[in-house]
């Protein structure tokens, strides 16, 4: 029986059939390999194949490989297709060369020359064919191929108008991939002039080319400009049957429209021509009247064409941002939208409303429609139409209105979605600074916001409220009085705590006359929240204390025996173990007047750019309008861009941030925290020594960090000496990590030829992939640089690099090698199961060489709870109540490589008389084993 000729290709069909009613994937497979083995068996042995037999076995094969499994023949059969005169076939042929030929293929000569070929047929489908290739390959090679064919059908006289439209659809494509391919001079105006083509498809065409060659040559190609305003005043000028083919539902050309108002965004302004900006004021007023007649059409295709010509329009008059009555208009048109049924409409409205509220045109038009936006806020459906009256509030805000608005924000901010929650906290805050003409209120907002949506608020922002109540005399007395009563609320936000916390350690004695907060009530309330808060907040109620000392020196026996405390001087968190230690002794033997210098009160923050509102930038670019933060001293806002600092560690008095903090970046300028680092014993040193605190004398012996703190944690300080400090912050997922190594001079001279070198074990290097950023070659005297590392774990190992850092310091070559925190533990995923998932996957790996185990005496007296919290920062997951001896810990997880996963698990079994731990560690892989008992080993 014949075949069945035509585009039907009824082999195809039943193949296709035959693939839909398998039932397995197994099934799938056999019916595939069987069709391949078919096909491949026809293009070798069947050397009469017609053009409809090649066809059709090409549409198989692209089938098959859209089904995803891979084509490695049919190629040449292909390429043979794209020299047939029939449309089908050619067609076929172009599809399966776009589709699967790589542009280094041995072919791509031959399908080259096919396309040359077609380019200079006569035959108008197999040219706009053969553009549609080069269209969707897009490669290099395809751009320098036909760098001089394509331009010249594009602006050739003899072309026909689906050529030229097709022309410049694939130039713009190619224009994408190499912008070198449009040559210039002559080219540029004719190009241009493709504007006032008679053809409404090569005009639309041509904008969307010319629209990419104005972004990257705006000066050569202003000449469009003008033609463009032409083109746009006859589309509103011509009647109904000039624009018949190109009329959507009522709306002539709307497509070309919005073409056009996007190109002439490109410059600002449009025009200097009087009479061209006349003709485009013209268009856009004629735009702004269509919006209000009534619809010719109830279509959704009709109001959406209209809206979208008309959205433009109005993104163009906001570009312009020079005509007051157009802006205007605008802003009340949108206003119209707020009410709409469409959500999209109200979306739209929104956003450009925005950038209306901008503009000083317009500003006062659009805060007419503060009520609308408040309920838009309130009672909208869809949460993106909530953030973006937000985000129109926020823009709008001005201080006639600040304190309404920011009322309705924190009224909304109880019930608002939890994904808008952060960014509406940055907005309250900066509004609430920017126009405070009452810093009390200023206050009351902030600790309003914690109060409400205490999770959302960023350290910046509580870092903020300290800077200004310390900056301004006048609010510290309130601040202390305030923040006092919040912090008698039984449930009581961490972040309140830190700011009570700092306030009430500063400022604590301006409410101190007051039985009812006398210094005992302030130390008690604020003690009550210790033991509910994390290890960090801890540390900053510590610094409270010995400034409670300073204070209120009758309170001086009770904070001592806090500082005494296990929990504190024993404590397995070296930075609280640390602050209690030192502040203990600090209280002993300094002197009243020592003291009262060490802990003198914070001096006021320089002014800085201000890390809420570049917080706020980095959440939302390019959508954020350009605001100040006023200075902190300031009763109104200045016009300076003076912004005050972000942390509250800026000399060597007595910080109550963490220690590392500054140096991580989250803080002052590294010209201030020169020895911001020094430890209290240091500095009382300086002091009986009648020495600044500033000088090079107050750390005399470098202070490697010890390796094993890294272990559990990611942040700290690397290495320090009397010349440099290096910090490190770091983060891992999976197999990825990245790590940051500031480097802070804390000399008076700059450290010169300065470069950090990374080392290997020669057997590791290939394990750990680690790539390092280069840096300047000279840190500035007080200065502090960052330098960037990324690290693949490729496979287990067992030494972690190095980094050798050689510099000059006053002529003298000084070299130090710090070992880097890059253990193989940085890998962990934590991983949880069940008890029988435990013990049975311990069983498995019960072989000799997929398990370690070691004992060792406890270092420090046996603390179980500060053992399993370094279990936890070690990076596993601590398994509860999986061993039947309850003080035994358990832990599992999942060392990612990019090879393979290495399962582990861990159990530390303690010995309370003896003091003795015993660690047994399990795993998929030898060295891994042996390398996790050896890290933790002696760490308990």
């Amino acid at each position: 029986m014949a075949p069945v000729r035509g585009d039907g290709m009824r082999g195809l069909a039943v193949f296709i059939s035959d693939i839909r009613n398998c039932k397995s994937k197994e099934s799938e497979v056999k019916r595939m390999n069987k069709e391949l083995a078919n096909i491949r068996s026809k293009f070798k042995g069947d050397k009469t194949l017609d053009g409809y037999q090649k066809k059709k076995y090409v549409c198989k094969l692209l089938f098959i490989f859209l089904l995803g499994h891979d084509i490695d023949f049919g190629h040449m059969e292909a390429v043979n297709l794209l020299s047939s005169n029939k449309y089908s076939e050619k067609q076929i042929g172009y599809l399966f060369i776009s589709v699967l030929v790589n542009t280094n293929s041995d072919l791509i000569k031959l399908i080259i020359q096919s396309i040359k070929n077609d380019l200079q047929s006569r035959n108008p489908i197999h040219v706009n064919l053969a553009l549609q290739c080069i269209a969707n390959i897009g490669s290099q090679d395809m751009a320098e191929a036909f760098a001089n064919e394509i331009p010249k059908l594009l602006v050739s006289g003899d072309t026909m108008d689906v050529v030229k439209q097709s022309a410049a659809l694939c130039l713009l494509r190619l224009f994408r991939t190499c912008p070198d391919i449009i040559p210039g001079g002559e080219w540029t105006s004719r190009i241009i002039h493709l504007l006032n083509d008679h053809h409404m498809g090569v005009v639309t065409a041509a904008t969307s080319l010319i629209d990419a060659l104005v972004k990257k040559n705006p000066d050569e190609y202003k000449g469009c400009v003008s033609l463009a305003v032409s083109r746009l005043s006859r589309i509103f000028t011509s009647s109904y049957t000039d624009l018949q083919d190109y009329t959507y539902y009522f709306v002539p050309a709307p497509w070309l429209s919005v073409k056009l108002l996007r190109l002439l965004q490109n410059y600002n302004p449009p025009t200097e021509d009087p009479g061209v900006r006349g003709r485009l004021n013209e268009c856009l007023e004629t735009i702004l009247n269509k919006a209000q007649e009534p619809p010719k059409s109830k279509k959704v295709q009709h109001s959406n064409a209209k809206n979208a010509v008309l959205f433009e329009a109005i993104n163009l008059i906001i570009h312009n941002d020079s005509e007051p009555n157009l802006l205007v208009r605008a802003c009340n048109q949108l206003g119209q939208f707020l009410s709409n049924r469409e959500t999209n409409l109200r979306y739209l409205a929104l956003e450009s409303m925005c950038h209306l509220a901008q503009s000083e045109f317009s500003h006062e038009a659009v805060k007419k429609h503060q009520e609308v936006v408040i309920l838009s806020m309130k009672m909208e459906k869809d949460v993106s139409v909530r953030q973006q009256a937000v985000d129109l509030l926020y823009a709008m805000c001005d201080r006639s209105n600040a304190e309404e608005i920011v009322q309705e924000m924190l009224n909304y901010l109880e019930t608002a979605d939890y994904s808008i929650r952060e960014e509406m906290v940055l907005k309250v805050a900066i509004l609430a600074e920017k126009y405070a003409t009452d810093f009390t209120w200023y206050v009351d907002v902030i600790l309003n916001l914690i109060r409400i949506a205490g999770d959302y608020v960023s350290e910046e922002v509580w870092y903020r409220v300290i800077q200004i109540v310390i900056n301004r005399e006048e609010v510290q007395g309130y601040a202390a009085k305030t923040v006092f009563e919040a912090l008698q609320a039984p449930a009581c936000h961490e972040n309140m705590v830190k700011v009570g916390g700092y306030i009430l350690g500063e400022f604590g004695n301006l409410i101190a006359g007051d039985s009812r907060s006398a210094p005992m009530v302030q130390f008690k309330i604020l003690h009550s929240k210790y033991h509910l808060c994390s290890s960090m907040t801890r540390a900053l109620l510590l610094s409270t204390y010995i400034k409670f000392i300073n204070l209120f020196p009758e309170i001086r026996g009770t904070i001592q025996d806090v500082f005494r405390q296990d929990s504190n001087i024993r404590s397995a968190d070296a930075e609280l173990q640390q602050r209690a230690s030192e502040y203990l002794q600090l209280s002993i033997v300094a002197s009243k007047d020592v003291l009262a210098t060490v802990l003198e009160e914070m001096p006021s923050f320089p002014e800085r750019e201000s890390s809420i509102l570049a917080v706020l930038k980095k959440k939302k670019p390019g959508r954020v309008p350009e605001t100040e933060v006023r200075d902190s001293k300031s009763p109104v806002p200045n016009h300076n861009n003076a912004q005050t600092q972000n942390h509250a560690t800026t000399n060597n008095k007595i910080s109550f941030s963490n220690h590392t903090s500054d140096l991580l970046g989250l803080s002052t300028p590294p010209s201030q925290q020169q020895n911001s680092q020094n430890t209290l014993i240091d500095v009382l040193g300086d002091i009986y020594n009648n020495q600044s605190s500033s000088s090079s004398s107050a750390v005399n012996n470098a202070k490697n960090s010890d390796d094993s703190r890294f272990l559990f944690k990611n942040n700290g300080v690397l290495f320090e000496n009397e010349m440099i400090q290096i910090g490190v912050k770091s983060e891992f997922r999976q197999n990825l990590g990245r790590l940051g190594l500031f480097y802070g001079n804390k000399t008076q001279v700059p450290l010169t030829n300065f470069q950090p070198v990374l080392q290997w074990p020669a057997e590791e290097g290939k394990k750990l992939n680690v790539q390092i950023k280069a840096v300047d070659s000279t840190l500035d005297a007080g200065a502090q640089i960052q330098q960037m590392l990324t690290a693949e774990c490729v496979d287990s190992y067992a030494d972690s690099p190095s980094l050798q850092l050689a510099f000059r310091y006053n002529g003298t070559p000084q070299n130090f090698t710090i070992k880097l925190p890059l253990t193989v533990n940085k890998f962990f995923e934590p991983t949880e199961m069940n008890a029988e998932s435990f013990f049975a996957r311990w069983k498995n790996l019960g072989g000799e060489k997929q398990r370690a185990q070691k004992v060792f005496k406890a270092q420090i007296p046996l603390d179980l709870q500060g053992a399993k919290n370094k279990l936890s920062g070690f990076g596993m997951q601590i398994l509860e109540s999986i061993d039947p001896n309850p003080d035994n810990l358990v832990c599992a997880g999942i060392i990612h490589t990019q090879s393979h996963q290495v399962g582990c698990l861990l159990r530390l079994e303690p010995n309370k008389q003896a003091q003795m731990f015993r660690l047994t560690v399990r795993a998929s892989k030898e060295q891994v084993t042996t390398e996790i008992c050896n890290l933790l080993v002696d760490q308990f």
